[in-house]
């Protein structure tokens, strides 16, 4: 009995098939009759070369197919082939137009795989670029987390320095406010030690003054005294002098009318002297 089966080929994870024509008695990858085509099911959609007026023959002949070689044969018209093939036969139609129905058949078929590429194709593109978007909001998302942490981060260390820089001006005004506190402290002891002899120091120079004061007031004084001492001396010898002027003329008089002695004028002369 004859088979139409597939012949497993390729590595391990990635298979590929031949589509052979083979004893049925024969091992699976032994040997075979006829190779027909091939099966590729890696790829979307599967990838199929056949040769249909070779399978479509030995369909013909009798050979019988496996469930996967039958579902091939009729996914690429072999077995539409067949039963057109059938009807010509019994007279249906001629061979023109089962030609003609075969080859509609085969352009519907063909835009059906080409539309399904072409979705499939879309879809990989969607899927695509939903990935894409998918990972770039992942990545802004990332990036955002990242700029928020690291915000966050720089804000706690400006805080942390504030904070610092904060205590630093609250110590520097508590020492400065502690030094002007002792330099107020310093000033009051000072002013307190000075004070007494600062007393001291104008009691001296107030009781100095006022002997000088004394003494400028009494030179002055002592002055105008002798001044006016002077004057009056002045004076007493100006009319001593014309007291004693008087006293000659007087005398002289005198001594006209009288004559006068000796010894009157000797005493004359002692008061003129004492005068």
């Amino acid at each position: 009995m004859v088979k139409i089966r597939l012949q497993r080929h390729g590595k391990k994870g990635k298979p590929f098939y031949h589509i052979v024509v083979a004893d049925s008695r024969a091992k699976r990858d032994g040997r075979f009759i006829e190779k027909l085509g091939t099966y590729n099911p890696i790829t979307n959609p599967a990838t199929i070369e056949l040769n249909v007026d070779s399978a479509v023959q030995w369909l013909n002949n009798g050979a019988q197919p496996t469930d996967t070689a039958r579902a091939i044969l009729s996914y690429k018209g072999a077995l539409y082939k067949k039963h057109l093939l059938g009807g010509v036969a019994k007279g249906a139609f001629d061979e023109a137009e089962a030609e003609k129905r075969f080859n509609a058949w085969l352009e519907e078929k063909e835009g059906k795989i080409k539309g399904k590429t072409e979705g499939l194709a879309k879809a990989k593109a969607d899927a695509k670029a939903a990935a894409l978007e998918a990972e770039q909001k992942v990545n802004s998302d990332r990036k955002a987390a990242q700029d928020a942490v690291r915000a966050e981060a720089e804000a706690a260390k400006k805080a942390e320095e504030e904070a610092a820089r904060a205590e630093e001006e609250a110590a520097k005004k508590a020492e400065e406010a502690a030094e002007a506190e002792s330099s107020e402290e310093k000033t009051e002891e000072t002013a307190a030690e000075e004070a007494p002899q600062a007393e001291d120091k104008a009691e001296e120079p107030k009781a100095e003054e006022e002997p000088a004061k004394e003494e400028a007031a009494e030179e002055p004084k002592a002055e105008v005294e002798t001044e006016e001492k002077s004057t009056v001396e002045k004076i007493a010898e100006g009319i001593g002098s014309a007291a004693a002027a008087v006293t000659k003329a007087v005398e002289n008089v005198v001594d006209a009318v009288t004559g006068g002695n000796d010894e009157e004028k000797a005493e004359g002369e002692e008061k003129k002297e004492e005068a």
